[in-house]
């Protein structure tokens, strides 16, 4: 989803925020011939990514700005890694500073603690995916992000899959219908290549819902006692999905309960940003 069009327009929209009527101090005290060189250094250990989205930001500040990335996304690197050099125009790279810096900051931090869950059930055959709990604006640059720490997207958006939750299931048996047969009703609309998910919050609610053909079923906050029942009920006949209450501290027992699919919200409404810095010295144009 992290296309070149998708990276400028959220690029562009930061930098326009950032900077709406120009940079009024580099305008003023950088001499518009000053050449600068930076690098962009971690402060701590994680998990690369957004390496071209901060290119974007220095590229569409001036044209005659030059990124190299030194990385590539999901590379691993440790504190005082380089990940990519800056060199061009001064006032064009310290305007372009900030939205870089948060936006890498952001999605580094986002693929680290999505590599620490990856890594908590690696011995599983769960997956880790990620949910719609995103920043607004920010969506295809985190769920990249989460891409690069190794895990999976969950549906992109409310357009690319059904997700019956038990909202929609109150409001669908409203009228006394049994769930099965109001879930067979509805999907008989939906194009044959539609993926349909159907959430529920109890062990009684699950065969009812297998019942109606569906092809994931999301146990949503189940003890672990719970879980194992539940993967034992559905026995192959689904796509299994754990979700609520996951944290880095209870994934490796959710992902034991043999459960297919552990979906956290925490690794893009809780990922803490990276700590990483731009190193910037003003050099002449022709220097090495």
């Amino acid at each position: 989803m992290l296309t070149p069009a998708a990276i400028d327009r959220v690029v562009g929209a930061a930098l326009s925020e950032d900077a709406p009527w120009g940079d009024l101090t580099s305008s003023a005290f950088i001499p518009e011939t000053a050449f600068a060189r930076a690098e962009l250094i971690a402060r701590e250990a994680g998990v690369a990514s957004g390496l071209s989205v901060f290119a974007s930001a220095f590229r569409l500040t001036d044209p005659g700005i030059t990124v190299t990335a030194l990385l590539e996304d999901g590379a691993v690197f440790d504190p005082g890694s380089v990940l990519a050099v800056v060199e061009g125009p001064a006032r064009g790279i310290l305007t372009a500073e900030r939205v870089g810096l948060n936006l890498t900051q952001r999605m580094s931090g986002i693929a680290t603690l999505t590599a620490r869950y990856v890594a908590e059930v690696a011995h599983t055959r769960a997956r880790i995916v990620d949910t719609r709990k995103t920043t607004p604006g920010l969506r295809p640059l985190e769920r990249h992000a989460v891409t690069s720490g190794g895990g999976r997207n969950h549906r992109y958006s409310l357009s690319d899959a059904v997700m019956v939750k038990d909202n929609h299931l109150a409001v669908l048996t409203a009228d006394g219908s049994s769930v099965t047969e109001a879930l067979r009703t509805a999907m008989s609309s939906l194009p044959h290549t539609v993926h349909v998910e159907v959430e529920v919050d109890r062990l009684d609610q699950i065969e009812p819902v297998l019942a109606a053909g569906v092809d994931t079923i999301m146990l949503d906050n189940f003890s672990l006692d719970d879980l194992r029942l539940g993967v034992g009920i559905v026995a192959g006949r689904a796509i299994v999905e754990a979700s609520g209450g996951v944290s880095l501290d209870t994934v490796r027992a959710i992902a034991e309960t043999g459960v297919d699919v552990i979906s956290v919200g925490a690794l893009t409404h809780s990922a803490r940003a990276l700590d990483l810095g731009l190193d910037i010295r003003i050099a002449a144009p022709d220097a090495e």
